[in-house]
């Protein structure tokens, strides 16, 4: 059997245990360089719902962790939040952020994580988006929500990314009231189920496994 028949049986056989196919071609990709698929994880997090799913991708997969901060501040106060984020996106305001990602081309594969803020990412994640190329890399999605799931995070991502591979996205359940739901043992084992089913696969870091 020639190398070509070797690799697509193989892809066949990883797509049909529902392994991500384009994120196994990243990571051979990534070790005909000779090295590991890179890693990063991004999150915007305003109650730490957020970050703790952000905190545990990290760990499941190795992956680095940077975390989007604003020039501007948002309320204490949830509802002036929501009014505030409902005044950016009418407006189509791109938030400056404090820090960016200086070696963006040397990762493969960008988990982004954020609230769901009227229908979608917050405003800062479309700075985020925008202010890279993400050509030929493997975004995958998650978001806290309070009953609108994903929304159309996913179809804005696509939009901004038109060029990237976007893996099945995750979203659970946050709060408002500044309780931290998604540390919950349920919470983690959906993000160990959906790590795994989307076939990301990395050198989990110590803790990884632990509730």
């Amino acid at each position: 059997m020639t190398h070509n028949a070797s690799r697509r049986s193989f892809l066949a056989a990883a797509a049909s245990i529902g392994l991500s196919v384009p994120f196994l071609v990243a990571n051979a990709r990534a070790q005909q360089r000779g090295e590991h698929s890179r890693m990063l994880v991004a999150c915007f997090s305003r109650t730490g719902n957020t970050r703790t799913v952000a905190e545990q991708v990290q760990l499941l997969t190795g992956a680095d962790l940077f975390a989007l901060k604003t020039t501007h501040s948002y309320p204490a106060e949830y509802r002036a939040t929501t009014d505030q984020a409902k005044r950016e996106q009418q407006e189509g305001f791109r938030p400056q952020l404090t820090e960016q990602v200086d070696n963006m081309a040397d990762y493969d594969v960008v988990f982004v994580g954020y609230p769901n803020w009227w229908g979608t990412m917050p405003m800062a994640f479309f700075s985020f988006l925008e202010a890279y190329d993400f050509a030929g890399k493997t975004i995958v999605p998650f978001c806290t929500h309070e009953g609108s799931r994903l929304g159309r995070s996913v179809r804005d991502i696509e939009a901004i990314c038109p060029q990237s591979t976007i893996l099945e996205g995750l979203s659970l359940r946050g709060a408002s009231d500044g309780s931290i739901r998604t540390a919950s043992a349920s919470a983690q084992e959906a993000v160990r189920d959906w790590v795994a089913g989307v076939g990301i696969q990395g050198k989990p870091r110590a803790g990884a496994m632990s509730q």
